[in-house]
């Protein structure tokens, strides 16, 4: 059963460029691997807003943040591994002609 509701956690970014998805989630919501979701993120305590990107999680549980969005979000930071993010997942919204 894919996600169908918006789900919003904290996560620190990893190397790479990667935030896990908490198992508690994962678990929950059975998240599958082939879905594409609608990702928003932030980072706590600097000026950057709010950036949307969709990505599919990994067999690992973590998302990928492409590079535009992870330089959209450093703002005047050097590097933000280890930084906590505010995250949002929710299902992509289906394309009808």
């Amino acid at each position: 059963m894919p996600l169908k509701t918006r789900v919003s956690f904290d996560a620190a970014l990893e190397r790479c460029s990667k935030v896990q998805v908490p198992n508690v989630i994962r678990w929950e919501f059975k998240l599958e691997t082939d879905q594409v979701l609608k990702v928003s993120a932030s980072v706590h305590n600097v000026p950057s807003g709010l950036h949307f990107f969709y990505a599919k999680i990994g067999k690992d549980g973590r998302i990928l943040i492409p590079k535009v969005t992870l330089l959209a979000l450093q703002g005047r930071e050097p590097n933000l591994t280890g930084y906590l993010l505010d995250v949002t997942i929710e299902p992509a919204s289906e394309v009808k002609p």
